[in-house]
């Protein structure tokens, strides 16, 4: 750590440098990863058709999200700290937030050690996607397609581009858990399904509502910024119904699916559950006013609803209801 790090966080160095890279990786943030299970869940039967070839697929993606994705968070943490918002989000007047989460702001890296990082994984995620694409049992053009614009934009979110500075935040994260899922799914089946379509955007609700919670606490850092959320462009009652609506809306994907038949009849109904807890959430976050409570409840919705969408895969290849 440079003596200007020092300064600018007052932080000194209280843990390993790998444990400082596995925080800044996220990787205890698993959740983008879930995706490669519902994209299983849905190739799995018949069980003869998944063979040895489709599992490396999967496997080669998911290893292949894995360092995409944290590339991306390791240049929104560098991008943050270089603003000045993480460290009006995660400084003194925030002890609600955990530091040592955001290694720079905590001065257990430096920024050039994270921009580093973060090239190093990006380019490694190129090689490992690349390579899954060559061994893939199938390789439509769309889905090759897909996968580039994931890859080149992932990249975008908070640097280069930074197309989250650009008011592209919320749409972005809805694609990008969308792509998780269409993307592994046309590499192993060679077919576009809409039913996978509508559950990439309900995979796709669970980072974006992560995302909006995070953002209604971080109003004042966002601002700061000019980076224009939701939460940082509207007033708080104006944040309050469109995250209402938001949360409406996930429900409404469901109930449209199955009233026009991309989806089973029983389909909206098995999803019940996720949608009462992200009621629970909206509730905890803007009645009761633990908008960070709110936020963590989010995980366990979005663990739920993969959960959900598994099962109406597994459902659905052993025949389901009628």
């Amino acid at each position: 750590m440079t003596t200007e790090t020092s300064r600018s966080t007052g932080y000194v160095r209280p843990e390993s440098k790998l444990r400082s890279y596995a925080r800044l990786a996220k990787l205890d943030v698993y959740d983008y990863y879930l995706s490669i299970l519902v994209v299983a869940s849905a190739v799995l039967v018949p069980l003869g058709a998944f063979n040895a070839r489709t599992a490396l697929t999967l496997l080669g993606f998911l290893v292949g999200e894995v360092l995409v994705t944290v590339a991306l968070v390791a240049f929104d943490d560098l991008t943050g700290f270089r603003d000045g918002s993480d460290i009006k989000n995660y400084g003194p007047d925030n002890p609600l937030r955990k530091k040592l989460r955001k290694p720079l702001v905590a001065g257990t890296l430096t920024p050039a050690e994270a921009e580093r990082f973060g090239w190093i994984t990006a380019l490694l995620g190129a090689s490992v996607w690349a390579g899954t694409i060559a061994i893939a049992p199938a390789s439509p053009v769309w889905t090759i397609a897909a996968i580039g614009v994931l890859y080149v934009l992932a990249l975008q979110y908070s640097y280069g581009l930074k197309l989250s500075y650009r008011g592209l935040q919320e749409i972005f994260l809805v694609w990008l858990g969308l792509s998780l899922v269409i993307a592994p799914y046309g590499l192993v089946s060679g077919q576009f399904s809409w039913f996978l379509l509508a559950q990439g955007v309900l995979f796709g609700f669970g980072p974006l509502m992560f995302g909006v919670y995070s953002n209604s606490n971080d109003v004042e850092g966002d601002r700061l910024v000019n980076r224009p959320t939701v939460a940082a462009l509207v007033s708080e009652r104006g944040n309050t119904i469109f995250i209402g609506v938001l949360s409406f809306a996930e429900f409404t994907i469901g109930a449209v699916a199955s009233a026009v038949g991309t989806a089973p009849w029983w389909f909206v109904l098995l999803m019940l559950p996720a949608t009462a807890l992200r009621a629970r959430q909206y509730y905890l976050g803007f009645r009761v006013g633990d908008i960070m409570r709110a936020r963590k409840l989010g995980f366990v919705v979005h663990r739920v609803s993969v959960g959900l969408l598994i099962a109406a895969n597994l459902l659905v290849s052993a025949g389901g209801p009628a």
